[in-house]
């Protein structure tokens, strides 16, 4: 079972950064859709667990498949891109600015919404027999949810808005684990494992996670559930996305790529110095390999 060691993990992240801040329009849109459409689908079959067994702890244990599905397929979450991309921008990798980064950001989150939203229209349906009925008893848990995590923390004041905040922090700190995991192997069972703990520790601890919000509180609204638009955007979407990016950065690709990156790049830079030696004495050379997407880019 293969094992890569983590100044190697850390070129693979870089790699997949400055992959994926070059990918095309239809692309980064199509992968951002798809990926926020399994990984939410995961989380309505979660709740549905906990609330039809009474125990969340097995709804927890079950939810890292839709985030192991998606990651196997290579398609993206905005709290996945909040920490590869920034790392090919520190890396000075050729594309990748900050305008660049920018522009996945955005993509990534229209995409991730869109997968979100489609998935608890789908659902709401499902819940309420087309809504010719009322909602099911995991409807009216999905509603709880969005009350309880909007207005619940508004309740609260300053208080509840620091505790939402460092529930999105904590939350991409597991998260962005999970995806730096994914490229620890290359065995598909390993790959697998690695991704499940950290996701299963964010969901049954309850931290805020920018995508899985934007199925629960639109399906809550939707079910009827005693919110406001604003009241999910204000005292939940908007601290969760910024705690997720802070999580993501300060807790998983900065400590990695300053510990790791700085050695790493060193010897890349000494060996691209060798290559070009040749060339600056009139030798050409003929490249052995085609250009190829990166190992495990996630």
């Amino acid at each position: 079972m293969s094992y890569v060691k983590p100044a190697d993990l850390v070129v693979r992240m870089v790699d997949a950064g400055a992959y994926k801040l070059q990918l095309s329009t239809r692309d980064t849109l199509v992968r951002a859709f798809m990926g926020a459409a399994l990984l939410t689908l995961a989380a309505a079959f979660a709740v549905t667990v906990s609330t039809n067994t009474g125990q969340p702890l097995l709804g927890a244990l079950l939810f890292p498949v839709g985030f192991v599905i998606l990651y196997l397929f290579g398609f993206d979450l905005l709290t996945g891109v909040f920490t590869l991309g920034p790392l090919a921008v520190l890396d000075r990798r050729p594309g990748a600015t900050v305008g660049a980064l920018f522009r996945n950001w955005g993509l990534v989150f229209i995409g991730n919404f869109g997968g979100a939203f489609m998935v608890a229209i789908l659902m709401a349906v499902y819940f309420t027999y087309g809504f010719s009925t009322e909602p099911s008893a995991v409807g009216h848990a999905i509603g709880e949810i969005g009350h309880g995590r909007t207005v619940g923390y508004a309740d609260h004041g300053a208080a509840g808005m620091l505790t939402l905040f460092i529930r999105g922090v904590l939350c991409n700190w597991m998260v962005s684990t999970g995806v730096v995991l994914s490229m620890v192997s290359d065995n598909v069972i390993a790959k697998m494992a690695a991704m499940w703990l950290p996701i299963m520790l964010f969901f049954y601890m309850g931290f805020e996670h920018s995508i899985v919000n934007m199925f629960l509180f639109p399906s809550g609204l939707l079910l009827g559930a005693d919110f406001t638009i604003m009241d999910y955007l204000i005292w939940n979407e908007i601290p969760t996305v910024i705690g997720n990016l802070v999580g993501g950065l300060l807790f998983v690709a900065l400590p990695l790529y300053i510990t790791y990156a700085r050695p790493t790049t060193r010897r890349i830079r000494v060996k691209k110095a060798k290559a070009e030696a040749p060339a600056a004495a009139g030798i050409t050379t003929v490249p052995t390999t085609p250009a190829r997407e990166p190992v495990s880019v996630v």
